[in-house]
Protein backbone atom coordinates (compact mmCIF):
# COMPACT_ATOMS: atom_id res chain seq x y z
CA UNK A 1 0.00 0.00 0.00
CA UNK A 2 0.84 3.44 -0.98
CA UNK A 3 1.89 6.26 1.49
CA UNK A 4 -0.55 8.96 1.14
CA UNK A 5 0.71 12.35 -0.41
CA UNK A 6 0.50 15.13 2.65
CA UNK A 7 1.41 17.76 0.27
CA UNK A 8 -2.47 18.79 -0.63
CA UNK A 9 -2.41 19.72 2.71
CA UNK A 10 -0.09 22.59 2.95
CA UNK A 11 -1.11 26.14 2.96
CA UNK A 12 -1.38 28.62 -0.24
CA UNK A 13 0.33 31.23 1.88
CA UNK A 14 -0.30 33.36 -1.68
CA UNK A 15 -4.32 33.10 -1.58
CA UNK A 16 -4.35 34.25 1.64
CA UNK A 17 -2.83 37.52 0.94
CA UNK A 18 -4.99 38.35 -1.59
CA UNK A 19 -8.53 38.73 0.53
CA UNK A 20 -6.74 42.01 2.73
CA UNK A 21 -6.21 44.35 -0.51
CA UNK A 22 -9.80 43.38 -1.82
CA UNK A 23 -11.19 44.74 1.55
CA UNK A 24 -8.54 47.38 1.47
CA UNK A 25 -9.53 48.26 -2.28
CA UNK A 26 -13.56 48.30 -1.46
CA UNK A 27 -12.93 50.71 1.26
CA UNK A 28 -10.93 53.14 -0.41
CA UNK A 29 -13.92 52.92 -3.24
CA UNK A 30 -16.21 53.97 -0.64
CA UNK A 31 -14.01 56.97 0.95
CA UNK A 32 -13.80 58.13 -2.85
CA UNK A 33 -17.60 58.36 -3.13
CA UNK A 34 -18.56 59.94 -0.23
CA UNK A 35 -15.85 62.55 -1.18
CA UNK A 36 -17.70 62.98 -4.41
CA UNK A 37 -20.63 63.32 -3.16
CA UNK A 38 -20.02 65.66 -0.18
CA UNK A 39 -18.56 67.70 -3.21
CA UNK A 40 -21.78 67.67 -5.39
CA UNK A 41 -23.50 68.50 -2.20
CA UNK A 42 -21.48 71.29 -1.69
CA UNK A 43 -21.75 72.68 -4.77
CA UNK A 44 -25.45 72.26 -5.20
CA UNK A 45 -25.45 74.12 -1.45
CA UNK A 46 -23.19 76.62 -2.78
CA UNK A 47 -25.48 77.48 -6.17
CA UNK A 48 -28.38 77.62 -4.00
CA UNK A 49 -26.96 79.92 -1.47
CA UNK A 50 -25.96 82.27 -4.94
CA UNK A 51 -28.72 81.52 -7.53
CA UNK A 52 -31.71 84.26 -7.99
CA UNK A 53 -34.51 83.70 -5.53
CA UNK A 54 -37.66 81.91 -7.14
CA UNK A 55 -40.38 84.95 -6.63
CA UNK A 56 -44.06 85.59 -7.88
CA UNK A 57 -44.94 88.74 -9.53
CA UNK A 58 -48.02 90.72 -10.44
CA UNK A 59 -48.34 93.51 -12.60
CA UNK A 60 -49.06 96.95 -11.08
CA UNK A 61 -52.65 98.30 -12.15
CA UNK A 62 -55.34 101.22 -12.16
CA UNK A 63 -57.56 101.30 -9.56
CA UNK A 64 -60.86 103.94 -8.88
CA UNK A 65 -60.92 105.52 -5.40
CA UNK A 66 -64.84 104.73 -6.01
CA UNK A 67 -64.20 101.32 -5.03
CA UNK A 68 -64.07 102.52 -1.46
CA UNK A 69 -67.17 104.05 -1.20
CA UNK A 70 -69.05 101.10 -3.40
CA UNK A 71 -71.75 99.37 -1.81
CA UNK A 72 -72.48 96.66 -3.95
CA UNK A 73 -71.14 95.05 -7.30
CA UNK A 74 -72.96 93.64 -9.43
CA UNK A 75 -73.15 92.10 -13.52
CA UNK A 76 -75.80 92.96 -15.90
CA UNK A 77 -76.20 93.87 -19.86
CA UNK A 78 -77.02 97.53 -21.68
CA UNK A 79 -80.15 97.40 -23.03
CA UNK A 80 -82.43 99.87 -24.66
CA UNK A 81 -86.07 100.80 -23.15
CA UNK A 82 -87.33 101.94 -26.17
CA UNK A 83 -86.68 99.54 -29.12
CA UNK A 84 -88.74 98.35 -32.36
CA UNK A 85 -89.06 95.90 -34.81
CA UNK A 86 -90.26 98.15 -37.81
CA UNK A 87 -92.72 96.12 -40.46
CA UNK A 88 -95.53 97.29 -42.28
CA UNK A 89 -99.33 95.95 -42.47
CA UNK A 90 -98.86 95.75 -46.19
CA UNK A 91 -97.74 92.76 -48.13
CA UNK A 92 -95.38 93.03 -50.72
CA UNK A 93 -92.10 92.83 -52.45
CA UNK A 94 -89.24 95.20 -50.51
CA UNK A 95 -88.29 96.84 -53.80
CA UNK A 96 -85.96 99.32 -52.07
CA UNK A 97 -83.68 99.57 -48.88
CA UNK A 98 -81.98 102.55 -47.77
CA UNK A 99 -80.01 101.59 -44.34
CA UNK A 100 -77.64 99.35 -42.77
CA UNK A 101 -76.92 97.71 -39.67
CA UNK A 102 -75.34 101.39 -37.84
CA UNK A 103 -77.15 103.62 -39.81
CA UNK A 104 -78.88 106.71 -37.41
CA UNK A 105 -82.36 107.20 -38.59
CA UNK A 106 -84.50 110.23 -37.92
CA UNK A 107 -88.19 109.81 -36.69
CA UNK A 108 -90.67 109.68 -40.09
CA UNK A 109 -87.72 108.77 -42.30
CA UNK A 110 -88.23 106.22 -44.92
CA UNK A 111 -86.16 103.28 -44.81
CA UNK A 112 -87.50 101.23 -47.26
CA UNK A 113 -90.27 101.29 -49.80
CA UNK A 114 -92.30 97.88 -51.26
CA UNK A 115 -92.89 97.91 -54.91
CA UNK A 116 -96.33 100.19 -55.21
CA UNK A 117 -97.25 101.12 -58.72
CA UNK A 118 -100.34 99.81 -58.42
CA UNK A 119 -101.12 102.01 -55.18
CA UNK A 120 -100.16 105.10 -56.44
CA UNK A 121 -102.32 104.45 -59.29
CA UNK A 122 -105.04 104.12 -57.12
CA UNK A 123 -104.06 106.83 -54.81
CA UNK A 124 -104.08 109.37 -58.12
CA UNK A 125 -106.94 108.07 -59.14
CA UNK A 126 -109.13 108.44 -55.90
CA UNK A 127 -107.16 111.79 -55.82
CA UNK A 128 -108.67 113.13 -59.43
CA UNK A 129 -111.69 111.98 -58.12
CA UNK A 130 -112.15 114.03 -55.51
CA UNK A 131 -110.84 117.41 -57.98
CA UNK A 132 -113.78 116.20 -60.27
CA UNK A 133 -116.12 116.28 -57.24
CA UNK A 134 -115.01 119.50 -56.50
CA UNK A 135 -115.90 120.47 -59.87
CA UNK A 136 -119.01 119.52 -59.99
CA UNK A 137 -120.01 121.02 -56.52
CA UNK A 138 -118.91 124.20 -58.72
CA UNK A 139 -121.13 123.47 -61.31
CA UNK A 140 -124.12 122.72 -58.96
CA UNK A 141 -123.55 125.79 -56.87
CA UNK A 142 -123.23 128.12 -60.27
CA UNK A 143 -126.93 126.46 -61.31
CA UNK A 144 -128.34 126.88 -57.59
CA UNK A 145 -127.24 130.41 -57.89
CA UNK A 146 -129.39 130.58 -61.52
CA UNK A 147 -132.31 128.96 -60.20
CA UNK A 148 -132.06 131.23 -56.97
CA UNK A 149 -132.22 134.34 -59.22
CA UNK A 150 -134.77 132.65 -61.50
CA UNK A 151 -136.94 132.39 -58.61
CA UNK A 152 -136.99 135.56 -57.06
CA UNK A 153 -137.77 137.24 -60.85
CA UNK A 154 -140.29 134.92 -60.70
CA UNK A 155 -141.73 136.01 -57.33
CA UNK A 156 -141.53 139.02 -58.50
CA UNK A 157 -143.65 139.02 -61.31
CA UNK A 158 -146.04 136.88 -59.56
CA UNK A 159 -146.48 139.54 -57.14
CA UNK A 160 -147.48 141.77 -59.96
CA UNK A 161 -150.08 139.24 -60.63
CA UNK A 162 -148.08 138.70 -64.37
CA UNK A 163 -147.58 135.69 -63.82
CA UNK A 164 -149.51 132.10 -63.03
CA UNK A 165 -149.17 130.97 -59.47
CA UNK A 166 -147.81 127.44 -61.59
CA UNK A 167 -144.97 129.51 -62.98
CA UNK A 168 -143.91 130.22 -59.24
CA UNK A 169 -143.72 126.94 -58.21
CA UNK A 170 -141.80 125.68 -61.06
CA UNK A 171 -139.45 128.00 -60.13
CA UNK A 172 -139.60 127.17 -56.69
CA UNK A 173 -138.96 123.49 -57.15
CA UNK A 174 -136.11 124.30 -59.53
CA UNK A 175 -134.07 125.97 -57.02
CA UNK A 176 -135.09 123.16 -54.14
CA UNK A 177 -133.72 120.82 -57.17
CA UNK A 178 -130.54 122.69 -57.34
CA UNK A 179 -130.11 122.97 -53.51
CA UNK A 180 -130.69 119.02 -53.40
CA UNK A 181 -128.06 118.66 -55.98
CA UNK A 182 -125.53 120.98 -54.12
CA UNK A 183 -125.36 119.21 -50.90
CA UNK A 184 -125.13 115.76 -52.96
CA UNK A 185 -122.30 116.77 -54.74
CA UNK A 186 -121.39 118.52 -51.25
CA UNK A 187 -121.39 114.85 -49.85
CA UNK A 188 -119.88 113.34 -52.63
CA UNK A 189 -116.71 115.61 -52.08
CA UNK A 190 -116.91 113.76 -48.69
CA UNK A 191 -116.86 110.65 -50.19
CA UNK A 192 -114.06 111.31 -52.79
CA UNK A 193 -112.06 112.80 -49.65
CA UNK A 194 -112.26 109.67 -47.72
CA UNK A 195 -111.59 107.31 -50.62
CA UNK A 196 -108.36 109.58 -51.16
CA UNK A 197 -107.28 108.99 -47.32
CA UNK A 198 -107.55 105.42 -48.03
CA UNK A 199 -105.57 105.21 -51.22
CA UNK A 200 -102.90 107.60 -49.07
CA UNK A 201 -103.07 105.14 -46.57
CA UNK A 202 -102.32 102.42 -48.41
CA UNK A 203 -99.44 104.29 -50.46
CA UNK A 204 -98.19 105.31 -47.30
CA UNK A 205 -97.77 101.78 -46.02
CA UNK A 206 -95.63 100.44 -48.55
CA UNK A 207 -93.02 103.30 -47.14
CA UNK A 208 -91.60 101.69 -44.18
CA UNK A 209 -90.76 104.88 -42.15
CA UNK A 210 -88.41 104.83 -38.89
CA UNK A 211 -90.87 105.59 -35.61
CA UNK A 212 -88.32 107.26 -33.78
CA UNK A 213 -84.88 108.50 -33.90
CA UNK A 214 -82.18 106.12 -33.43
CA UNK A 215 -79.99 103.61 -35.00
CA UNK A 216 -80.34 100.20 -37.31
CA UNK A 217 -79.62 96.72 -35.05
CA UNK A 218 -80.37 94.48 -37.38
CA UNK A 219 -81.35 93.95 -41.13
CA UNK A 220 -83.63 91.33 -41.64
CA UNK A 221 -84.73 91.17 -45.15
CA UNK A 222 -83.35 92.53 -48.68
CA UNK A 223 -84.34 93.99 -51.54
CA UNK A 224 -86.81 91.00 -53.13
CA UNK A 225 -88.07 89.48 -50.01
CA UNK A 226 -91.51 89.29 -49.51
CA UNK A 227 -92.74 91.44 -46.68
CA UNK A 228 -96.28 90.26 -44.83
CA UNK A 229 -97.57 92.15 -41.60
CA UNK A 230 -96.84 88.62 -39.43
CA UNK A 231 -94.45 86.55 -41.94
CA UNK A 232 -96.62 84.13 -41.93
CA UNK A 233 -96.20 82.48 -45.58
CA UNK A 234 -93.19 80.16 -46.74
CA UNK A 235 -90.02 82.66 -47.16
CA UNK A 236 -91.53 86.03 -45.93
CA UNK A 237 -90.04 88.16 -43.63
CA UNK A 238 -91.81 90.42 -41.05
CA UNK A 239 -89.79 93.24 -39.76
CA UNK A 240 -87.05 94.49 -41.69
CA UNK A 241 -85.38 95.96 -39.60
CA UNK A 242 -84.63 96.14 -35.80
CA UNK A 243 -83.68 99.33 -34.06
CA UNK A 244 -83.55 101.08 -30.67
CA UNK A 245 -83.23 104.85 -29.61
CA UNK A 246 -80.01 104.96 -28.32
CA UNK A 247 -80.83 107.49 -25.97
CA UNK A 248 -82.42 105.11 -24.04
CA UNK A 249 -79.96 102.92 -23.29
CA UNK A 250 -79.72 101.82 -19.81
CA UNK A 251 -78.43 98.79 -17.67
CA UNK A 252 -80.18 95.78 -16.45
CA UNK A 253 -78.28 94.26 -13.72
CA UNK A 254 -79.14 90.81 -11.25
CA UNK A 255 -79.08 91.52 -8.32
CA UNK A 256 -79.35 88.78 -5.59
CA UNK A 257 -82.74 89.06 -2.88
CA UNK A 258 -80.68 88.86 -0.34
CA UNK A 259 -78.87 92.23 -0.94
CA UNK A 260 -81.95 94.09 -2.49
CA UNK A 261 -82.50 96.16 0.69
CA UNK A 262 -79.21 97.90 0.00
CA UNK A 263 -80.46 99.45 -3.36
CA UNK A 264 -82.35 102.10 -3.42
CA UNK A 265 -83.87 104.40 -6.49
CA UNK A 266 -81.75 107.23 -7.21
CA UNK A 267 -78.61 106.09 -6.03
CA UNK A 268 -75.58 106.95 -7.45
CA UNK A 269 -73.61 103.94 -9.51
CA UNK A 270 -70.91 103.68 -11.32
CA UNK A 271 -70.73 101.71 -15.13
CA UNK A 272 -67.91 99.39 -16.32
CA UNK A 273 -68.10 98.31 -19.69
CA UNK A 274 -66.02 94.98 -20.44
CA UNK A 275 -65.32 95.98 -24.01
CA UNK A 276 -64.19 99.52 -22.70
CA UNK A 277 -62.43 98.39 -18.94
CA UNK A 278 -61.12 102.15 -18.73
CA UNK A 279 -64.22 103.20 -19.28
CA UNK A 280 -66.31 104.76 -16.36
CA UNK A 281 -70.03 106.20 -16.80
CA UNK A 282 -72.10 107.70 -13.75
CA UNK A 283 -75.17 106.43 -13.84
CA UNK A 284 -78.65 106.35 -11.40
CA UNK A 285 -80.83 103.78 -10.11
CA UNK A 286 -84.14 104.29 -11.80
CA UNK A 287 -86.20 101.66 -10.84
CA UNK A 288 -86.47 98.16 -9.02
CA UNK A 289 -88.79 95.55 -11.17
CA UNK A 290 -91.08 94.16 -8.73
CA UNK A 291 -90.55 90.73 -10.05
CA UNK A 292 -88.27 87.94 -8.11
CA UNK A 293 -86.68 85.76 -10.42
CA UNK A 294 -87.00 82.31 -8.75
CA UNK A 295 -84.25 80.43 -10.96
CA UNK A 296 -81.44 82.65 -9.36
CA UNK A 297 -83.06 84.60 -6.33
CA UNK A 298 -82.45 87.70 -8.26
CA UNK A 299 -83.89 91.27 -8.73
CA UNK A 300 -84.19 93.45 -11.98
CA UNK A 301 -82.45 96.59 -10.97
CA UNK A 302 -82.39 99.48 -14.06
CA UNK A 303 -79.34 101.58 -13.69
CA UNK A 304 -79.75 104.71 -16.29
CA UNK A 305 -76.95 106.36 -17.52
CA UNK A 306 -76.18 109.57 -16.25
CA UNK A 307 -73.32 110.23 -18.47
CA UNK A 308 -73.66 109.36 -22.69
CA UNK A 309 -70.95 108.11 -24.82
CA UNK A 310 -71.67 106.82 -28.46
CA UNK A 311 -69.52 104.03 -27.79
CA UNK A 312 -72.16 102.26 -25.72
CA UNK A 313 -74.33 99.86 -27.87
CA UNK A 314 -77.22 97.77 -26.52
CA UNK A 315 -76.00 93.93 -25.28
CA UNK A 316 -72.74 94.91 -24.03
CA UNK A 317 -72.14 93.41 -21.17
CA UNK A 318 -71.73 95.94 -17.81
CA UNK A 319 -70.20 95.69 -14.79
CA UNK A 320 -72.10 98.49 -12.00
CA UNK A 321 -71.10 99.23 -8.71
CA UNK A 322 -73.56 100.70 -6.40
CA UNK A 323 -72.23 103.30 -4.48
CA UNK A 324 -72.76 104.98 -0.71
CA UNK A 325 -72.77 108.60 -2.06
CA UNK A 326 -71.90 110.87 -5.30
CA UNK A 327 -68.41 110.55 -5.95
CA UNK A 328 -66.02 114.02 -6.40
CA UNK A 329 -64.17 114.30 -9.65
CA UNK A 330 -61.05 113.43 -7.67
CA UNK A 331 -62.23 110.04 -6.74
CA UNK A 332 -63.46 109.16 -10.25
CA UNK A 333 -59.61 109.65 -11.87
CA UNK A 334 -57.70 106.27 -11.93
CA UNK A 335 -54.53 105.55 -9.67
CA UNK A 336 -51.84 103.33 -9.59
CA UNK A 337 -52.40 100.49 -7.21
CA UNK A 338 -50.76 97.13 -6.32
CA UNK A 339 -51.34 94.19 -4.42
CA UNK A 340 -51.26 94.47 -0.65
CA UNK A 341 -48.64 91.74 -0.66
CA UNK A 342 -46.28 94.05 -3.03
CA UNK A 343 -45.14 96.36 -0.72
CA UNK A 344 -42.53 95.64 1.42
CA UNK A 345 -40.83 97.52 4.10
CA UNK A 346 -37.23 98.95 4.10
CA UNK A 347 -36.53 100.79 7.75
CA UNK A 348 -39.25 103.25 7.64
CA UNK A 349 -40.02 103.14 3.85
CA UNK A 350 -42.63 101.77 2.45
CA UNK A 351 -40.74 99.83 -1.39
CA UNK A 352 -42.07 98.12 -4.03
CA UNK A 353 -39.70 95.90 -6.17
CA UNK A 354 -39.96 96.21 -9.77
CA UNK A 355 -38.73 93.92 -12.14
CA UNK A 356 -37.51 94.82 -15.83
CA UNK A 357 -36.68 93.03 -19.08
CA UNK A 358 -33.15 91.28 -17.26
CA UNK A 359 -34.82 89.82 -14.24
CA UNK A 360 -33.19 92.25 -12.13
CA UNK A 361 -35.28 94.27 -9.28
CA UNK A 362 -35.26 97.78 -8.54
CA UNK A 363 -36.38 99.05 -5.26
CA UNK A 364 -39.05 101.79 -5.35
CA UNK A 365 -40.28 104.71 -3.00
CA UNK A 366 -43.67 104.47 -3.14
CA UNK A 367 -44.85 107.22 -0.24
CA UNK A 368 -47.46 105.85 2.01
CA UNK A 369 -49.91 103.49 0.50
CA UNK A 370 -53.63 104.19 0.27
CA UNK A 371 -56.40 101.40 0.35
CA UNK A 372 -58.58 101.17 -2.66
CA UNK A 373 -60.37 98.16 -2.21
CA UNK A 374 -58.55 95.18 -2.76
CA UNK A 375 -55.67 97.06 -3.66
CA UNK A 376 -53.22 99.62 -2.61
CA UNK A 377 -52.41 103.01 -4.30
CA UNK A 378 -48.82 104.15 -4.56
CA UNK A 379 -46.71 106.38 -6.16
CA UNK A 380 -43.12 105.80 -8.06
CA UNK A 381 -44.04 103.62 -9.94
CA UNK A 382 -46.50 103.12 -13.28
CA UNK A 383 -49.39 100.76 -14.81
CA UNK A 384 -48.18 97.77 -16.25
CA UNK A 385 -44.85 97.41 -14.51
CA UNK A 386 -44.10 93.83 -13.12
CA UNK A 387 -43.68 93.65 -8.89
CA UNK A 388 -42.11 91.59 -6.76
CA UNK A 389 -45.21 89.78 -4.62
CA UNK A 390 -44.17 88.58 -0.84
CA UNK A 391 -40.19 89.97 -1.71
CA UNK A 392 -37.82 88.51 0.60
CA UNK A 393 -36.25 90.37 3.73
CA UNK A 394 -32.82 89.64 2.07
CA UNK A 395 -33.54 91.17 -1.27
CA UNK A 396 -32.20 94.34 -2.64
CA UNK A 397 -32.06 96.84 -5.10
CA UNK A 398 -30.13 95.22 -8.45
CA UNK A 399 -30.60 91.63 -7.33
CA UNK A 400 -31.74 89.39 -9.85
CA UNK A 401 -34.54 87.39 -9.12
CA UNK A 402 -36.34 84.03 -11.31
CA UNK A 403 -40.17 83.91 -11.88
CA UNK A 404 -41.74 81.17 -9.46
CA UNK A 405 -42.62 78.04 -11.68
CA UNK A 406 -46.92 77.66 -11.68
Amino acid sequence: MDAPDLSKLSIDRATRSVAPRRRRRWVNGWTIGAAVLLAIGGLVAYRASTAPPAVETANVTTAYPTQSITVLNATGRVVAWRKAAVSTKATGLLEWLGVQEGTRVKEGQVIARLENKDVAAARDSAAANTVAARANLQQGEAEMRDAQSSYERTLDLYGRKFISESALDTARARLDKAKASVASLQAAIGVADANARQAQVAYEQTLIRAPFDGMVLTKNADMGDIITPFSSATDSKGAVVNMADMGTLEVEADVSESSIAKIQPGMPTEIQLDAYPDLRLAGTVSRIVPTVDRSKATLLVKVSFVEKDPRVLPDMSAKVAFLSRVPTPEERKPVVAVRPEAIARRGERSVVFVVDEHDEVKQVDVGTPTKVGDLMQVAGVKAGDKAVLNPPAKLRDGAKIAPAKK
